[in-house]
């Protein structure tokens, strides 16, 4: 990262020296004005926006970026009229908003739908009260378009209960299009889908801008999802008193195809750009103060240097492993049984795995991904073939794998504290208390948590309880480290000051590695190597890619390495085509 800085309220506007500015028309359709939000009051007021000012045109599809917090959400409330500003204006086609209304449609990430209504009945909500006055034939007709719009004919008599997550957001997009909005607000409406399902959604609601000539507002807080669908870029600085940064238009003809995008220099210039500029606000955010703490030299009860000085008299001492092969998957499978026959989920796995490899997992939803990783720290039963690490055969659970899940596993009411040394505890039980402590404080001081580790896990933001879980892991000084999707749920800048943590406390460990993910750049920032599994059922290794780029690897160096894109392109191919079979 460069030196000397932008702060985010000095940054100028991005888009390229030769770029002529974003021309508005002389009455913008949705106009903010000195926007600004608080709660509460006293002592206790929280700023969290101030001074927003925005100009969007009729049928423009604006995309605002941000990070958990930044009051992204509050935002698009006061621009549908559900809460009221302390000061400022939204004002749409020039009248001033002053309560909800029809003309503004919303989506937010929770799908709102009634449970006990079926599809229909959910979107009819929307047109029984906004065209009260239309012949109930009309009024069925305009339900039957907007659903059948989301491809959602089939599901119609359908319950929520009864539909996926994907298909669950594609109702609420019906029922807000059903409604005729002017302007539709979209609060993060795909952040908590898989990528397959993500993209359907996205190419859906590009689909159905391009057809309707809706305006379009998509908070998002993924850098590619907003060059992929938005005319314009804007980030929300973090609060409190979150102000707008700067605009970056994205001139890229449309459709946007995802893999050739891969090759344009646009792409990859405002990719750049709108990625570095959010690394910047990142790192104003935080101090990077950090201690480093030394670990005693104590040595875990599941390391065979451990069970080799503590073997009972006449135990075999288990042979040296060689390194190349530390893991092994050998013809693994996994069949479930279902009422209507077995259904083989992994067949024929075949993998090696160094020692002190780290290994990504990428493929679609359902591809078994998951299951082979809980096969591998014995949570899931293998149907036929095995499983070696470090010489000995998986057969159960064990603290030689340390695992980190996507939902953080804590104890709610123990502190972060308590729930690292719960791990300490059970490997390093021969230790003195001085020398857990030790240990503890000093995975809870890699992960930036040495001020909070007081704190009761019910109280930590997702990103810090995600934290937590990987100092417990890291602390186990486990044989395998197991990472299963640990920061899907997080917001961009969150998932990436993770991803660095991860990288730098794996450095220092030199521990083996697997970690599935959905995420292509995440794959390649992390891993010696990638595999790729085929879809499901019966999904196996299609391919493993070498990551042959330097490290230690930061998100800016691979943005400029010039072989960054033509691993990603591969990857987003091998997606493709296991997408169209």
């Amino acid at each position: 990262m460069a030196a000397a800085m932008l702060k985010p309220t000095e940054a100028p506007v991005v888009r390229g020296e030769d770029r002529a500015p974003i021309r508005l028309a002389d009455k913008p359709f949705l106009q903010l004005d000195n926007l600004s939000k608080s709660y509460g009051s006293g002592d206790h007021v929280t700023h969290v926006l101030k001074d927003i000012n925005l100009s969007i045109r009729e049928g423009e599809f604006v995309a605002i970026v941000g990070f958990s917090g930044s009051g992204k959400t509050t935002l698009i409330s006061l621009i549908a009229g559900l809460i009221e500003a302390d000061a400022g204006a939204v004002l749409l086609n020039g009248k001033p908003v002053d309560g909800p209304g029809p003309e503004r449609g919303v989506v937010f990430q929770s799908y709102s739908l009634m449970p006990w209504m079926t599809v229909r009945q959910n979107v009819a909500l929307a047109v029984d009260q906004v065209f009260a006055d239309l012949p109930k034939a009309e009024r069925a007709a305009r339900v039957e378009k907007y659903v059948e719009m989301v491809n959602l004919t089939p599901a119609l008599e359908k319950r929520p209960a009864e539909l996926s997550g994907g298909m669950r957001q594609r109702v609420s997009v019906a029922r807000a299009l059903a409604a005729s909005p002017d302007i539709l607000l979209l609060d993060e409406p795909l952040s908590a889908l898989d990528a397959l399902t993500r993209a359907n959604l996205q190419d859906e609601i590009l689909r159905i801008w391009d057809q309707e000539k809706k305006t379009v507002i998509l908070i998002t807080n993924d850098v590619d999802e907003a060059i992929i669908m938005a005319d314009r870029i804007i980030p929300l600085n973090p609060g409190p008193g979150a102000t707008l940064g700067p605009e970056f238009e994205v001139r890229m003809p449309r459709p946007r195809d995802r893999t050739e995008m891969n090759h344009s220099p646009e792409f990859k210039r405002i990719r750049k750009e709108v990625t570095s500029y959010l690394m910047q606000v990142g790192m104003a955010e935080g101090d990077g103060s950090s201690r480093v703490l030394s670990l005693p030299g104590v040595l875990p009860n599941t390391s065979a240097e451990f069970q080799a000085r503590h073997a009972r008299p006449g135990e075999i001492a288990a042979q040296a492993t060689d390194p190349a092969r530390y893991v092994e998957f050998s013809k693994v499978c996994k069949v479930y049984p279902t009422k209507k026959g077995s259904v083989t989920v992994v067949e024929d796995f075949d993998l090696w795995i160094r020692k002190g490899e780290f290994i990504s997992v990428i493929g679609h939803s359902g591809c078994g991904k998951s299951t082979v990783l809980s096969m591998m720290a014995g949570l899931n039963d293998v149907s036929s073939g095995g499983i070696i690490l470090d010489g000995r055969e998986v057969a159960t659970a064990g603290p030689d794998r340390g695992i980190v899940f996507q939902a953080p596993s804590l104890v709610p009411w123990l502190s972060a504290y308590d729930n690292v040394c719960l791990g300490v505890d059970q490997v390093y039980p021969h230790a003195t208390k001085a020398e857990r402590n030790a240990i503890v404080e000093h995975y809870l001081d890699r992960v930036g948590l040495a001020d909070a580790s007081d704190k009761k896990a019910f109280e930590l933001s997702n990103g810090m309880k995600q934290r937590v879980g990987i100092a417990r892991a890291f602390a186990l000084s486990p044989k395998m480290l197991l990472l299963d999707e640990p920061f899907g749920m997080l917001d961009s800048l969150t998932r990436w000051d993770l991803q660095e943590v991860l990288m730098e406390v794996w450095s220092r460990t030199q521990l083996t590695a697997m970690m599935v993910t959905h995420d292509v750049d995440e794959a390649i920032l992390l891993a010696d190597r990638v595999v790729m599994m085929t879809n499901g059922p019966r999904a196996r290794v299609g391919k493993v890619l070498e990551i042959n780029l330097p490290r230690p690897r930061t998100r800016k160096m691979l943005l400029e390495h010039p072989d960054y894109y033509a691993l990603r392109e591969e990857l987003l191919s091998f997606l493709e085509e296991c997408d169209q079979h």
